[in-house]
């Protein structure tokens, strides 16, 4: 019996010190590289090379078919003018259709409820067009041009790049360069070199903004003259993190 006993207390004993040791090898912390990371930033300024204006037809009958006739008559009319004056089908987009009903507006009683429910009295036919324009001069003449060829609504214009990836390219550069700089800075700063580039990652590239609201005026003139607009600069920007691991 005392010798089962001293058998069972060495094997207790020798669990528990393989138990100590796993625990002890287990909160050994292996020793890791050191790094250095910055965030580079990158922007870049450019002229627009096209805006892009949403023109509308806004259109109210008693009927949802006259309204639609004349709504159809009015953009056939500005679609084949902007063709005829150079504009590729390519650049003209129908973004927007509806027909909607026109309710009266009965008033109200003395106690605020309606004397009547509303009724359809007419419909309300909106059909839009995007137009991106390629040759920014002609903006200020396309705007008074579809304006006097029944266009009543109108937004825009929004100016922008045809192929924005040529300055989205440099703002990377640019973000990089600004990175290696600060990278540099911060190692000399700490008395160290710095190593291999260990990561690499994109945060973002905004797309062309424009710089700090450059102006973009659309102002109606008179309809013997064009529309004075102003397209401004644009601004891309890039951002990028970079780690480096560091020597002595």
């Amino acid at each position: 019996m005392r010798r089962l006993l001293g058998l069972l207390l060495i094997a207790v004993t020798i669990s528990v010190g393989l138990e100590g040791m796993a625990a002890a090898q287990t909160l050994q912390i292996e020793p890791r590289e050191r790094l250095l990371s910055v965030v580079g930033q990158g922007t870049v300024r450019a002229r627009p090379d096209m805006a892009l204006i949403t023109l509308g037809v806004v259109s109210e009958a008693e009927s949802a078919g006259e309204a639609l006739r004349a709504n159809s008559e009015s953009m056939n009319r500005i679609i084949a003018a902007l063709e005829e004056g150079g504009m590729e089908p390519r650049d003209l987009q129908t973004s927007g259709f509806s027909v909607e009903p026109i309710y009266s507006q009965p008033p109200p009683n003395y106690d605020g409820s309606q004397a009547f429910e509303p009724e359809i009295i007419g419909y309300r036919v909106h059909n839009n067009l995007t137009l991106r324009i390629r040759d920014l001069e002609r903006v200020g003449a396309l705007l008074d041009e579809v304006v006097t060829l029944g266009a009543n609504s109108i937004s825009g214009p929004t100016f922008t790049l045809a192929d924005p990836t040529p300055l989205e390219d440099q703002a990377r550069r640019a973000a990089m360069r600004d990175a290696v700089r600060k990278g540099e800075l911060y190692a000399e700063a700490a008395g160290l070199t710095l190593g291999p580039v260990f990561r690499i990652e994109e945060s973002y590239v905004q797309p062309p903004q424009p710089f700090n609201g450059a102006a973009m005026r659309m102002e109606m003139a008179a309809a013997d003259t064009s529309v004075p607009i102003e397209g401004g600069e644009l601004t891309v920007e890039a951002q990028v993190t970079v780690s480096w691991t560091l020597g002595e």
